[in-house]
């Protein structure tokens, strides 16, 4: 069962980066995509003539809740929409700590509920 401590570690985890924006939001990206496939939408963009493609978008979504994380240059916008049956009934814009915060709280929710979402947790929490 996960507990604060998951949380604590989670969110730990997913700030490791923050000092530099660009690196944190590579690795938030990469982070989510490999532990938590089918739930994160990553989109990236450039690379022109096979350089590095820079994360544009991060989307997970975890029941019914979808966060968005948009990066432009030096800046990320943050948001977290309540979603029932496909309709979004509350977009909230969040900073960057508060994203991070609720981000790791449905994540250690998520891994409450099934074996997988406790395995998805554990692989976020050895990268």
């Amino acid at each position: 069962m996960a507990d604060e401590t998951d949380f604590d570690l989670v969110a730990a985890s997913l700030r490791a980066e923050t000092g530099d924006l660009e690196a944190f939001v590579e690795a938030f990206a990469t982070k989510l995509e490999i532990s938590f496939p089918g739930h994160v939408e990553v989109k990236r963009k450039g690379g022109l003539l096979g350089g590095h493609k820079r994360v544009e978008r991060v989307a997970v979504t975890l029941d019914n809740q979808s966060f968005e994380l948009e990066h432009d240059n030096a800046s990320v916008t943050c948001r977290v929409r309540s979603v029932v049956r496909g309709i979004a009934l509350k977009n909230e814009e969040l900073t960057l700590e508060r994203f991070i915060d609720e981000v790791s709280a449905a994540l250690v929710r998520a891994a409450e509920e099934t074996t997988r979402g406790r395995e998805a947790l554990q692989r976020l929490l050895e990268r």
